[in-house]
């Protein structure tokens, strides 16, 4: 048997494990650096703290998320450290006094730091929510402070592009769906994130060969517009291309008048069958992609190609392919580039990363002291505790073959890990609304349950596999398959239930109302 190349030996283990391996330790903000100077020169880098990275609301106003981001994350922390080129730079920084910012003490702890920290995660390709955790990290504060920046990073924009990509995928309605989108990406990494995290999504394929060789995404192209234009005339450039790849040919039958591009492409077609190939298709990047693509498919099939599959672009976003299938517009492949990897409409997700808990372990303490953050904006108010996120769900009836009945998400469920009665008693627990707390909602006593933050470090050290981007991909697919389709429309979602424990919710406005100054306040509701 021969031995797999080192592109394909890169693609079935995942990423490649030095795609982060250069020390990276600096991919971070300023104040991350300054604030863990601060524990270090204040003795208080030991103290141990919970921090949680949620996202407010649903991004593209819809009704769900798709988590990702997490295999650049376990390959960041394990390679973490700053090295000698990094220690160099830090040094030359400058305080407005202009002497150093950093004492040399500080800069030999930051040289000889290995992380501690707990990291655990819901799973890539896992259906999340606002409010939800999708990371908890728990450690020395100092340690949960540098690791920041780059989580964020790393989460919130995979996640924002792969839901992007299944938002698309949904539209589609079993139609393929191409990222096309690496001319229009903000930069190298942000092209190859996008395109991994297009692929988690539900996109087919990709143009980015670089993404295909690094995380094994399938690639798929075949010419420009430029390629007809070199040419006396676009049936030349049609035949000439056929000669030298008749297994790669749709052809972009727009550079001139589209339907005769169509009719040069039949054309060149039956010279392909001629030959013992085939035509595997066309591609439509203008005009009226409704009127021309059902046009195209009556020529095609007049002539023999029945399938030959239309490939539609053009600046495509979830809502134009629902309304161009909508017209009835015969396209059986979607080419979806700037909108995908831009994310379009939404730049950001808006994860946020914050503190909810601290101990002094210096002192003994064994007792976790709450942290909430206050705002005059409900949303922006965050919430006490270690969390874990529960879902419920209720199971069909068994299917005819004996097989458990299909899985029905019902609501999710945040609470206190140190809670231990909810930890472990799941009768009827009731959820509340983290924005509205008129709005909750009982889980029925049948309801069963699983837990999606999975542990993913323990002291530093990696403790899972971590699913390959297949395996993602998998789990994305089954888990939308389990909830209500008015969850996943496009416009004016179902608002699926999230909520904070009963517990849970009590404490977060018992505290609440003590730091507004109603130190004797307890809540009633």
């Amino acid at each position: 048997m021969e031995k797999n190349s080192i592109a394909q030996q890169e693609a079935i283990a995942g990423a490649p494990s030095n795609l982060y391996q250069p020390s990276l330790a600096t991919l971070t903000d300023l104040y991350q650096l300054t604030m863990a100077y601060g524990y270090f020169a204040s003795g208080t880098m030991n103290k141990e703290a919970v921090f949680h990275m949620s996202f407010r609301k649903n991004p593209f106003a819809g009704g769900f998320a798709i988590a990702g981001g997490l295999e650049s994350l376990v390959d960041f922390v394990q390679n973490f450290h700053f090295g000698k080129a990094d220690l160099e730079y830090l040094a030359t920084l400058k305080g407005s006094d202009n002497l150093p910012l950093f004492s040399s003490e500080f800069l030999k702890y930051l040289s000889e730091l290995k992380l501690t920290v707990d990291i655990d995660a819901v799973q890539e390709g896992e259906v999340v929510f606002a409010h939800e955790p999708l990371v908890r990290v728990k450690g020395p504060i100092i340690e949960c402070q540098l690791l920041e920046t780059a989580l964020l990073n790393f989460i919130n924009f995979q996640t924002l592009i792969a839901t992007k990509a299944a938002r698309l995928k949904l539209a589609a309605q079993g139609g393929s769906i191409l990222e096309f989108g690496l001319r229009r990406a903000q930069g190298i990494d942000g092209g190859l994130s996008a395109s991994r995290a297009a692929y988690l999504g539900g996109c087919d394929a990709t143009s980015n060969v670089l993404a295909g060789r690094l995380y094994g995404i399938p690639v798929k192209g075949t010419h420009a517009h430029s390629w007809v234009m070199s040419y006396d005339s676009e049936l030349a450039a049609f035949r000439e291309y056929a000669r030298i790849m008749p297994n790669n040919c749709i052809f972009l039958v727009d550079t001139y008048d589209t339907l005769q591009g169509v009719a040069h492409a039949i054309e060149t077609g039956l010279e392909l069958r001629a030959h013992g190939h085939d035509l595997a298709g066309i591609r439509l990047d203008s005009g009226d992609l409704a009127y021309l693509s059902t046009e195209a498919r009556k020529m095609l099939d007049a002539a023999g190609f029945l399938q030959a599959k239309i490939v539609a672009s053009n600046d495509l976003d979830e809502f134009l392919i629902a309304s161009l299938i909508d017209q009835g517009a015969a396209i059986d492949v979607w080419g979806v580039g700037t909108k995908l990897v831009t994310a379009g409409e939404q730049s950001a997700l808006g994860g946020v990363y914050k503190l909810s808990c601290v101990r002094d372990r210096d002192k003994n303490e064994q007792k976790w002291q709450y942290r909430l953050k206050l705002s005059e904006q409900v949303i922006k108010i965050s919430t006490p505790g270690i969390h874990q996120v529960r879902r419920y769900y209720l199971s069909g009836e068994p299917h005819s073959d004996g097989r458990p009945g299909d899985k029905r998400f019902i609501a999710d469920m945040i609470f206190d890990c140190e809670n231990q009665e909810i930890a472990e008693n799941i009768d009827a627990p009731v959820i509340v609304d983290p924005i509205d707390f008129t709005r909750r909602k009982s889980i029925p006593p049948e309801a069963v349950f699983e837990d999606l933050l999975v542990s993913i470090f323990k002291s530093g050290k990696l403790v899972c596999s971590v699913p390959s981007l297949e395996q993602a991909r998998a789990l994305r697919h089954d888990r939308l398959q389990a909830f209500h389709p008015s969850i996943l429309r496009l416009l004016n979602p179902h608002q699926y239930p999230v909520g904070l424990e009963s517990g849970l919710h009590k404490m977060k406005l018992d505290i609440v109302m003590k730091e507004r100054g109603f130190a004797e306040a307890k809540t009633i509701y």
